[in-house]
């Protein structure tokens, strides 16, 4: 999508694109009310310095997001399973048991920014993450949905030619 349509869609239908990169209500509408952005760049930088995600919106946006190896059912999945095409049949029950464990512990799913990372890289990445006391592992995770969140918002606008 061009940088143009969405400074133009209509608020419901640009928030709808946005909350496919990260399903938190306050990053997508302070998002909106700063429309037009004059470049693209504006535009990630601005999203960038907005992502900056209480537990209570991280709990939200956990609740879209499919564990890794698993499909989903809201607005960020057919982004989710583009992002985990990497991950097969073999790597699936590895990371139910690797899920089970990380939920055990942490109480949420495991997110990690799949894109660019092989399934033993995100196995690899759980284990160790494992080891991180609870705050730790909490500031990890809201890093990994700005990476998430960025990363979709980047593929997704184009700048205007």
């Amino acid at each position: 999508m061009r940088l143009a349509e969405l400074n133009t869609m209509e608020a419901p239908d640009a928030a709808r694109v946005l909350r496919g990169c990260a399903d938190v209500d306050r990053w997508v509408a302070a998002l909106l009310v700063r429309r037009p952005y004059a470049d693209r760049r504006t535009l990630l930088d601005t999203a960038h310095l907005l992502a900056t995600w209480s537990d209570a919106e991280l709990a939200h946006a956990l609740a879209d997001h499919p564990r890794i190896g698993e499909r989903g059912t809201g607005p960020t999945t057919a982004t989710s399973a583009r992002e985990q095409a990497g991950v097969t049949d073999a790597d699936r029950e590895a990371f139910r048991e690797a899920n089970r464990r990380y939920e055990e512990r942490f109480d949420r799913i495991y997110l990690v920014r799949a894109a660019g990372r092989t399934a033993a890289e995100m196995l690899a990445l759980l284990e160790q993450r494992l080891t991180h006391d609870d705050a730790t592992e909490l500031a990890v995770t809201k890093q990994q949905l700005t990476e998430i969140a960025m990363l979709r918002l980047e593929t997704l606008v184009e700048e205007d030619r």
